[in-house]
């Protein structure tokens, strides 16, 4: 039987965060981070599964230009596609294990949405989005966008673990995708019985994407993201259905952040700036082929470092 998240943990385990759900019709979208527990793990500060869903005939994502300062955008699929604008002129779909990443630094505009092709009939949707925070030294730099084709990811086989290291280092090995801090992202399929050790970075976390997962004996079900104390050796092994897991963290940042809608700041200040320049003129920037319409800022009030108000930038929008 899967373990209670309210149930004693076992060692090496902190905390045991339990997401969100949102239901945008009929497609479901769970979010992990931030939470009122516990804000970031390493540099990740916010975390969203969107789907497994279907979209009918006609039907699709389509999240208007939005703006973003102070953080990376991480997308990747198991499922389906999503073509990705932005006001750097990128057009970019991005395919099952496929990574988009998108750097807002001082300030970037971008948009999500299905291609008319896709939507000519009945496709899936399943995926994560999820946002890293930038040093304080790098949270002003220049906007930036890559696209990294799963090909070129490290991929590790062995004993009925299959690892994609999507960004970042560990297992011995370091990914193609350039990063502001120090890091880990992993998709990691678990035949039944099959374990995968955590690297030792400072911070780290798991995402149950599927089936069940077991850390020292006791088993936690699908949709839980796992939270491990720092320098404990841990392993977590796969149910007898085996797993699907996201693995992630780093490094601490160098302090809390202030978050409000699309926006991520060390600086209250500059939360408030970016408000007010996106409310007068969509800070100065369009997205090419998505120039008609756009998102206004949301009339809610500032919060608190540490705070989760958000209302994220991808298909939860």
């Amino acid at each position: 039987m899967p373990a209670d998240p309210t149930d004693l943990l076992p060692p090496g385990l902190e905390l045991v965060l339990l997401p969100r759900t949102h239901d945008i019709g009929g497609f479901e979208v769970r979010r992990a981070l931030p939470a009122k527990e516990r804000q970031m793990i390493g540099p990740f500060i916010f975390f969203d599964q969107m789907g497994p869903g279907e979209f009918l005939t006609g039907q699709g994502v389509d999240v208007r230009p939005h703006p973003h300062i102070g953080l990376s955008t991480v997308t990747y699929l198991f499922e389906g596609e999503i073509l990705h604008r932005d006001s750097l002129g990128t057009e970019q779909p991005i395919a099952p294990g496929d990574v988009n990443w998108m750097t807002a630094g001082q300030g970037i505009a971008h948009s999500e949405r299905t291609a008319a092709t896709r939507r000519a009939g009945p496709h899936r949707l399943a995926g994560i989005q999820s946002w890293v925070a930038l040093p304080k030294s790098q949270e002003e730099r220049a906007p930036d966008f890559a696209h990294h084709p799963g090909a070129t990811l490290p991929v590790i086989e062995d004993a009925g673990t299959r690892l994609r290291l999507i960004a970042g280092t560990g297992w011995g090995q370091a990914a193609p995708v350039a990063v502001a801090s120090e890091l880990f992202y992993a998709d990691v399929v678990l035949a039944p019985g099959a374990a995968v050790p955590l690297p030792d970075h400072e911070e780290r976390g798991a995402w149950i994407m599927e089936g069940e997962a077991e850390v020292a004996g006791i088993r936690f079900e699908a949709g839980r993201m796992l939270v491990f104390r720092a320098g404990d050796a841990v392993s977590i092994k796969a149910g007898p259905d085996g797993a699907r897991l996201l693995l992630l963290g780093g490094a601490a940042m160098d302090g809390p952040r202030y978050l409000f809608w699309n926006f991520v700041s060390s600086s209250r200040e500059r939360i408030e700036a970016a408000k007010q320049a996106w409310a007068r003129d969509r800070m100065g920037l369009v997205v090419p082929g998505d120039e008609k319409e756009w998102i206004p800022l949301p009339e809610r009030r500032q919060v608190q470092a540490g705070s989760s108000e958000v209302s994220a930038g991808s298909p939860t929008s």
